[in-house]
Parts: C-alpha cells; sequence; structure tokens
C-alpha cells in the first residue's frame, strides 16, 4: 500500500475548496477546528460538523474523509508549565477521547514557543518566476534588533550581521519595515493575522526563566499525561519538529534533531508517542540524516510532510522553500525508507501501513500568482509537488517489487 495522500484544508475560509482537494487525488484532508481557542475542548458536535463538511460530496464524487488533526494546539501554560496546565490537560485528554469516539486516529502537535513557524519572505521569486518561502538569517536579524528591539537580542549575532542588519534598516522604507513585520509576526499557518510588537515582546518575556531543559521537562510532562489517553483510545499523536530548528529570539528548540526525537520517544515508550516526520523542517539541518532517522524511528512515524528546503551557499542559516524533488533533502532516499517501513509493516501485520502524507509549502505559480492564497498553501504548487512525489513513491515500490 501507498502513503494515503492528503493535503491540509484551513475549514471554509481556505481559499483551496475541497472540491480541488479531490481533483489533486486525494483521499484525506489534514484540517483542524481553529475557530475554537487554544486550551479548550474539542466537542463531538463541533469535530462532527466538519467531518460532515469534508464528506458532503462523497455520495456524488471520489470519498474524501479527515485523515489528520492538524494540529491539537498545545496551551502556552503547558509549555510554560504553569498552574493553569492541568485543566488544559485535561481539555486535551477530553479532546482526543471525543476526535476517537468521532473515527479520528492520527493528531499532530506541535511545541514551539510563541510561534509555530518562522519566515521573512512570504514571496521569494523563484528563478522560474513562481513564488515561495524564505528565511533570511540577517533579515531575521534586523528585525529582532532593530523593530523588536528585544532586550538581549546583540549577543544572539555576529558582529557583522548586526552591522550589516542595523545599515540596512536605516535604507528601509517604512512600507518595507511594516512587510518585515508583518512577516516575522504571522501566527498560524493558514492565518492572516499577526501578532502585534507590544504583545509578541510581552510573550517572549513569559519565557524569561524557561531554558531548554525547562522546556524539554514541560514537555515531557505533557506527553507522559497525554499519551497514556491516546493509546487506550486508538490515536496516534505525533509531534512536529520545529521551525526552523534551531533557537530564535531567545527562545530555546528541543524537536531539532535525531536527539531530541529519541529523547522523547524514550519519555514515554508508547507507540502513541509519536512523530510528524517533516523533511522541511528536519531537513535544513545538515546534520540530520533523513533516511536514517525514518529506519530508527519507523514505528513512531504516524504522519509525514513531504517538502524540501535549500540551503543558501552565502550563508546556510538561509534557506528557501525548494521544488519537491530539488533542495537538499534527498528526496529518493527519503520515499525509498517510507516505503521500506511501510512494506515492514505490511509483512509484520503492525501498524498502519498507509502512513498520511501531505506535500508541504509548494510554491505559488501559474494562476494562483493573481489569487489569495495562505502562504505555502496555493493549490497548484500542492498539486505538483504531489504529482512528483507520487509518481517518485510508484517507481520506488515497483522497482522494489521487481527485485
Amino acid at each position: 500500500m501507498g502513503m494515503l495522500q492528503t493535503m491540509r484544508w484551513f475549514g471554509p475560509n481556505d481559499p483551496v475548496s475541497l472540491m480541488a482537494i479531490r481533483q489533486a487525488g486525494c483521499t484525506g484532508v489534514v484540517t483542524a477546528l481553529h475557530q475554537i481557542p487554544v486550551g479548550e475542548v474539542w466537542s463531538v458536535d463541533a469535530i462532527n460538523e466538519r467531518i460532515s463538511l469534508v464528506e458532503a460530496a462523497n455520495d456524488r464524487y471520489s470519498p474524501l474523509h479527515w485523515a489528520v488533526v492538524e494540529s491539537l494546539p498545545v496551551h502556552e501554560d503547558i509549555k510554560k508549565g504553569r498552574e493553569g496546565r492541568t485543566a488544559c490537560i485535561e481539555n486535551y485528554k477530553q479532546s482526543l477521547r471525543n476526535l476517537a469516539a468521532c473515527g479520528i486516529r492520527t493528531v499532530c502537535y506541535n511545541f514551539m514557543p510563541v510561534l509555530d513557524w518562522s519566515r521573512t519572505n512570504l514571496t521569494y521569486e523563484m528563478p522560474d518566476g513562481s513564488l515561495a518561502l524564505r528565511f533570511v538569517w540577517a533579515d531575521f536579524a534586523l528585525f529582532d534588533l532593530c523593530i523588536l528591539k528585544r532586550p538581549g537580542a546583540e549577543s544572539d549575532y555576529e558582529p557583522d550581521v548586526a552591522d550589516a542588519a542595523r545599515q540596512k534598516f536605516a535604507r528601509m522604507t517604512a512600507d518595507e519595515v511594516a512587510q518585515l513585520t508583518n512577516t516575522v509576526l504571522l501566527g498560524l499557518p493558514g492565518s492572516e493575522e499577526a501578532f502585534t510588537l507590544d504583545t509578541f515582546q510581552g510573550l517572549l518575556n513569559e519565557y524569561a526563566e524557561i531554558d531548554e531543559q525547562r522546556l524539554r521537562e514541560h514537555l515531557y510532562y505533557f506527553i507522559r499525561e497525554v499519551a497514556p489517553v491516546a493509546d487506550e483510545v486508538g490515536i496516534n499523536l505525533c509531534i512536529h519538529p520545529d521551525d526552523p530548528p534551531y533557537p530564535l529570539l531567545g527562545l530555546p528548540r528541543v524537536v531539532s534533531t535525531e536527539a531530541d526525537l529519541a529523547q522523547l520517544m524514550a519519555a514515554s515508550d508508547l507507540v502513541a508517542n509519536g512523530i510528524t516526520f517533516c523533511t522541511g523542517s528536519l531537513g535544513i539541518r545538515p546534520d540530520n540524516d533523513l533516511p536514517g532517522m525514518i529506519r530508527l524511528f519507523g514505528n513512531r512515524i504516524h504522519f509525514i510532510h513531504l517538502r524540501t528546503t535549500k540551503r543558501e551557499t552565502d550563508n546556510p542559516s538561509n534557506f528557501y522553500e525548494a521544488d519537491h524533488l530539488a533542495g537538499d533533502v534527498d528526496m529518493y532516499a527519503v520515499v525509498k525508507a517510507i516505503v521500506q517501513e511501510q512494506n515492514r509493516r505490511t509483512q509484520q501485520g503492525i501498524g498502519e501501513p498507509s502512513i498520511p502524507m501531505r506535500p508541504d509549502h509548494g510554491h505559488q505559480m501559474l494562476d494562483d500568482l493573481t489569487k489569495r492564497t495562505y502562504p505555502g498553501y496555493s493549490a497548484i504548487g500542492r498539486l505538483r509537488g504531489l504529482a512528483e512525489l507520487r509518481g517518485l513513491e510508484l517507481g520506488i515500490s515497483r522497482s522494489l517489487e521487481d527485485r
């Protein structure tokens, strides 16, 4: 069996329709109840309402189903280890029970403080004229040092980077400053709402006493609490790696490397404590051996994001979203390792042999260049990526069968 092909859908306001996802060849939808405040319980009624939307046209067209929750967010009180985390964790457990009661079996989450992801350019022009997401370390430093003016930020940057940031800031127009600010402060993926500078600095201040070790402790406490419930009701939890996978804004990152994932898997040995294997996020770091990690964590990988990023030659901390079969990720080796893991599951009769996968962060291209789209989630770029990945998987599967 091949990977379960899915696309992310942000609900009724998503510019990409369910019919477009269906016509891309997907049978699964990755979605979430973004309208429910973080920390509150997802009710059975609300979950079933979303299922009804996803499945509304199944009697006429190729069926779709809600395959993966991305994401059931973790409240900041849990990440900070505050007193309020107990109530938030109990609500999280109840949401898992309700999802399971409605037939949802895979739940993605992340443990990144404050921001879910960070980029400095949402419309980076590629050589073919399509638009990609990009992260430039010097521009991020400019935001941190000259716009946010975060206390203590100076120590996080090399002197030449800080100097270049200040020189560039002096030449920027008000519109350019506003654009960079809004890009960095963009909220959740699929959102067009950004934090304000004052609000954002206040959130950073709340992490002043939380170092890497404390954040790890809070993550492990959380997973030890919720994984047994997930296991009991038949849900696989899968954590998304940090994006990008290194510290930013003085905030620790604890899900960036093979060692990070190994420690988290050891914190709870239940298979329900699993991984969203995002090749784009993990692939930003050259020290992450992605095929080797798939072989190492095989039975804990419950969801896959396939995309590739390209580190830039002049500064490896800079990267952009490359075509799905280009960039720094050896996608052939990655997909081969996934196919082999699925074959292992089939042969041994354990686990889910068809792992849900979605093509992530497609380029804005063709007709989508003139449409409103969520950054990284236009229809045609993801369709292109999915088509390439589908062909790659088929070729690898057939070649393994012919041996």
